[in-house]
């Protein structure tokens, strides 16, 4: 009996051995767990044995249970390194349509070819579709799809406005408006451009040229320009672009319909006049429609463009147009149509949103990486690569958005090391060897006294 007590020390000892060179040959492995040995007496006993000296039949190794506690953050350049601070797992599948699920806290991820994205096993990692703003619209594991980054350009945005603020000089000398030529500048007394946008991206430079009328005091006719093509103007201040007129500029060669803005005495605006000469109270022109006229590319032929000023008829304010004695100064002027853009990074926010943003300033919602809990963490079925399977031990895969619920946060440029305190490890090495070395003496020991009885006479 004594041999066999031995042997099953012997056995735990080397069982400890193992567990603890397993963790420590896995101390730089990301998202590596440790493991813990756990040792329970063998102590069997018949219905007329005596309890009071009975001794026990050795040790059993009763489980090789792994320590799911937080590992540090290694913090990276690439922003397709992730790591979880806190509960849950990433969820994979080895093909895209594959419902064969893996959890891993490793988030060493990379694209493949076709732009997915993969751990170095080239699993695809799985996220939750999304809405237009961001919200998740699903957050059942069954509905998660694999995760891919789009290789697409951003969508241009027409512009359907431009607002701008300017100073026009009151010590300016009056122009002709008939003799207004826009490639010689003594026949306007300042001008200043914007490049605008298509529907199709295209980009186009939108000038204005301001006249000091000599006819009308603190009155100015702007006329517009796109790609040193007229730009009439159309609405409620113009009306259909006539050919003579209070508005009507360049008349000796191609009249131009354009706008005049009309200032107080104090050098506020007044506001934008109509064509028939009566005041208004709006700060606003559209212009006509670009097609036909300007756009010859099969863009969007309806577009108009509004130029905004800002005008309030109550009072003056500081976002409006002004007609001091200073020089010409454009104090803001602004667009808002975006050209095409070009993918320029991904960024991963700490609730799993993956978003692409474009060289055109916008950025797009993807998806967003989907988390896994289970009710028993010890319970997953172990896989080689730092994966866990579902068990009937786990429970029942849980999934979820991180940040929400008892998730943890997702980091991006970031990776989870292995949570092995090498220190404690090679503590743990030292004791295991001598249990070993004790359990060897034991049987040493039985082995001598069983030569003993054998040599009696």
């Amino acid at each position: 009996m004594s041999f066999n007590i031995a042997l099953s020390g012997v056995s735990a000892a080397q069982r400890d051995l193992d567990t603890t060179a397993n963790n420590i040959a896995n101390v730089n492995t990301v998202g590596f767990k440790e493991s813990r040995a756990e040792f329970g007496d063998v102590y069997a006993s018949s219905l007329l044995a005596g309890g009071k000296t009975k001794v026990g039949d050795g040790v059993i190794t009763q489980e090789v249970a792994q320590q799911f506690s937080q590992g540090s953050l290694q913090f990276t350049n690439n922003s397709l390194d992730l790591a979880v601070t806190g509960n849950g797992f990433f969820a994979t599948v080895p093909e895209i349509e594959s419902r064969e699920y893996s959890y891993t806290r490793a988030g060493m991820f990379k694209l493949d070819a076709n732009n997915f994205v993969v751990n170095s096993n080239g699993d695809n990692l799985l996220g939750f579709p999304v809405n237009n703003d961001g919200t998740s619209s699903s957050v059942a594991l069954s509905t998660t799809q694999p995760v891919q980054i789009p290789d697409s350009s951003g969508s241009p945005q027409p512009t359907s406005e431009v607002s701008l603020k300017m100073n026009l000089p009151a010590g300016d000398d009056p122009v002709d408006l008939d003799a207004f030529d826009p490639e010689d500048p003594l026949t306007y007394n300042a001008a200043t451009s914007v490049t605008v946008f298509d529907s199709l991206g295209d980009s186009h430079v939108m000038t204005y040229y301001f006249m000091k009328d000599q006819d009308q005091t603190n009155e100015w006719v702007v006329a517009t320009y796109m790609d040193d093509l007229p730009l009439n103007t159309e609405g409620d201040t113009v009306g259909t672009p006539p050919t003579t007129g209070p508005n009507v500029v360049g008349e000796s060669t191609s009249p131009v319909s354009g706008f005049r803005m009309t200032f107080s005495a104090g050098g506020d605006f007044n506001g934008i006049q109509n064509a028939n000469g009566s005041p208004s109270s709006i700060g606003e022109v559209t212009s006509v429609a670009l097609g036909g006229t300007i756009l010859s590319n099969g863009s969007e032929a309806s577009q108009t463009i509004k130029t905004d000023f800002a005008f309030d008829a109550s009072s003056a304010t500081s976002g409006e147009p002004t007609q001091f004695a200073s020089a010409f100064e454009v104090t803001s002027l602004e667009q808002d149509g975006l050209a095409v853009g070009r993918l320029t990074g991904i960024d991963i926010g700490a609730d799993g949103l993956v978003r692409a943003t474009y060289s055109n300033g916008t950025s797009e919602p993807i998806i967003r990486v989907a988390l896994v809990r289970f009710a028993n963490d010890q319970g997953l079925t172990q896989q080689s690569n730092t994966q866990w399977q579902e068990s009937i031990l786990s429970g029942e895969a849980l999934a979820g958005e991180a940040t929400t619920g008892t998730f943890g946060d997702i980091n991006s440029s970031a990776l989870e090391q292995a949570n092995v305190n090498l220190t404690t490890e090679l503590i743990d090495l030292i004791i295991a060897q001598r249990n070993f070395q004790a359990n060897s003496r034991a049987l040493e020991v039985n082995n001598q006294l069983n030569q003993t009885i054998l040599n009696i006479r």
